[in-house]
């Protein structure tokens, strides 16, 4: 981000399609994506940091809300927030992450 203001001015920024693909852990029909969350925190930390400095970032958008498939890592790693049971006729269950940021949306930042 400063990256960009540097270069380009004071422009607005919208980051989009920021997020983690990995092997969610499933244990008991819940699906714990830990390193997911971590992952957003710190770059939501880093986002905060960025417009304490006066970078006029005005957007933020998780990638992505629900699984999806990609070839690239022979279609292993999840991504999104809603976990898509593949193995149970493509049953969808809210992760860990997705409830965490709910949170993180419900109040503006203030629980991260």
């Amino acid at each position: 981000m400063k990256r960009i203001h540097a270069r380009y001015g004071d422009i607005p920024i919208y980051i989009t399609e920021n997020g983690l693909g990995d092997e969610d852990l499933v244990v008991n029909d819940e699906i714990l994506d830990e390193p997911r969350i971590d992952y957003i925190r710190r770059h939501l930390f880093a986002c905060q940091q960025a417009i304490e400095e006066g970078i006029k970032l005005k957007g933020y958008y998780a990638w992505s809300w629900i699984d999806l498939l990609s070839w690239l890592n022979g279609y292993k790693k999840q991504y999104g927030f809603v976990y898509v049971d593949r193995d149970n006729k493509l049953k969808r269950i809210k992760k860990q992450s997705y409830f965490w940021y709910q949170d993180i949306i419900a109040t503006n930042g203030v629980s991260l």
